[in-house]
């Protein structure tokens, strides 16, 4: 494993999940999704290029109204499924806290999907840290300050790379600017998944 990076308060650790465990994970993933299938979320500016879907007691959702947590999937109403053991223990190995996470955010990137510069701040104690795992394509990761604008810093991550924000750097703003297809063999078909754990309260 690659000593840890510390790209402007974000603890990027590069390689934490090897190989086998990014196969593990993906197929819990899959399962995840196959009870909460993925959607493609709409904000007040438009549908996002990412597609989305949620584990865990709440999930989050976007739609004209704006963003915020749900216990239900949008479209089929039932309730999102566990956290799958293989993402929680990434958690506890790196968030530094005892209480475990009751959202995970899932993430699918493909057809040159990105996300614009954001930051996490709809959830109800900031004390938490926000945990993110990368798996497939790399994608060029983009961080800022609290404030919006000024100087940025990136770092491109790679399969099993997981970045952490807490402290001083919970609330910077981030964001991916691109993803280089065809850079993993891990998803089938190319693309990406990114994972972010969270404690809502």
């Amino acid at each position: 494993m690659a000593p840890e990076i510390d790209l402007r308060g974000v603890r990027v650790l590069p390689g934490h999940l090897d190989a086998d465990a990014q196969v593990r994970m993906l197929a819990d993933l899959r399962a995840v999704a196959r009870a909460a299938p993925f959607v493609r979320p709409v904000t007040r500016r438009g549908p996002m290029s990412v597609r989305t879907t949620s584990a865990g007691r709440l999930g989050w959702v976007t739609d004209r109204r704006g963003y915020r947590y749900e216990a239900r999937h949008p479209e089929t109403g039932a309730p999102w499924p566990p956290i799958p053991e293989s993402v929680l223990a990434v958690w506890r190995a790196v968030s530094g806290v005892e209480v475990d996470p009751d959202s995970c955010l899932v993430n699918l990137y493909r057809e040159g999907a990105k996300m614009g510069m954001h930051q996490d701040r709809d959830e109800g104690d900031f004390g938490y840290p926000v945990v993110s795992i990368s798996l497939g394509d790399e994608a060029l990761f983009r961080v800022g300050s609290v404030e919006r604008g000024g100087r940025t810093a990136s770092i491109w991550l790679r399969s099993g790379d997981v970045a952490v924000m807490g402290g001083a750097a919970r609330l910077v703003h981030h964001g991916i600017d691109r993803v280089r297809e065809g850079s993993s063999t891990l998803l089938e078909g190319g693309g990406r998944i990114n994972v972010t754990l969270r404690v809502v309260r």
